[in-house]
C-alpha cells in the first residue's frame, strides 16, 4: 500500500496531530502487511502560497501557457498532485486553528485543488478527475466541537469534505482528539479512548475484507 502522510501540526513529531496520525498508519500498514509512506510535513518543508501564474492559469478559461512545463506555484502544484494520485490512502493530520483548518494544510489544498487538472468544470458543476481513496483525517482540538459537549464551531470537517469531493475524493474517515486543552489527563485520555476506536475500526474492516 502507498500511503500519504500529511502532517499539519506546527509541533511537527511532538504534537499530537503526528501522534494521532501515526496510529492511523500504523493501523494501515499492519492490515496491508507492508505499505510505502511519503510524509509531507507541511512545517518542516512549508508550501509556498500561490503566485500570479497560478492565479492566471486558474481564472483564465483557456490558460495560454504550458501548465506541464511551467515553474513557481504551477510546478509545486503538480508535484503536490502527483504525490496525491500515487498515493493508495491519504492520512491527514491537523490541528483545529480557530475553528478550522491551520493556513498550511489550506495551502497544500489550494495546490491540489486545480481546475482542468484536478476537478472540470461542467454544466451541472465541479467534476473531480481524480479516483477516489479512503482519506483518514486525525483532527486535535483544545476545546470540543462533536458530540453533547460540544462548545466551539467546526468549520474544518465540512470544509474538508467539500474541498476534497470536488476533486473526487468522496470517502473521507474522521477520528479526533477533544479537549485536549484541559491538560495531561485528558490527553491520556483521549489518546486511550482514540486507541481504542481506531482498533475497533481497523479490525472491522479486516472482518468485512475477509468475508
Amino acid at each position: 500500500m502507498k500511503i500519504l502522510h500529511i502532517s499539519a501540526s506546527p509541533r511537527k513529531e511532538a504534537s499530537n496531530a503526528w501522534w494521532l496520525s501515526q496510529q492511523i498508519v500504523g493501523h494501515l500498514a499492519g492490515r496491508s502487511g507492508a505499505a510505502a509512506v511519503t510524509v509531507r510535513d507541511l512545517y518542516a518543508d512549508p508550501i509556498a502560497h500561490v503566485d500570479s501564474e497560478y492565479a492566471d492559469a486558474l481564472g483564465s478559461p483557456v490558460y495560454a501557457g504550458d501548465e506541464s512545463t511551467a515553474g513557481g506555484a504551477l510546478a509545486l502544484s503538480e508535484q503536490l498532485i502527483r504525490e496525491l494520485e500515487a498515493s493508495e490512502a491519504v492520512v491527514i493530520g491537523t490541528p483545529m486553528h480557530n475553528y478550522t483548518v491551520p493556513s498550511t494544510l489550506k495551502a497544500w489544498i489550494d495546490h491540489v485543488v486545480r481546475v482542468r487538472r484536478t476537478f472540470a468544470i461542467t454544466p451541472d458543476g465541479k467534476a473531480g478527475l481524480l479516483r477516489d481513496r479512503p482519506v483518514y483525517v486525525g483532527i486535535v482540538s483544545g476545546g470540543r466541537f462533536s458530540g453533547p459537549g460540544a462548545r466551539q464551531a467546526d468549520f474544518l470537517t465540512p470544509y474538508l469534505k467539500v474541498a476534497l469531493a470536488t476533486i473526487g475524493l468522496h470517502d473521507l474517515r474522521f477520528y479526533s482528539m477533544e479537549g485536549l486543552a484541559m491538560g495531561a489527563d485528558m490527553v491520556r485520555s483521549e489518546r486511550e479512548r482514540v486507541s481504542m476506536v481506531l482498533e475497533t475500526a481497523f479490525s472491522r474492516a479486516l472482518s468485512e475484507q475477509a468475508r
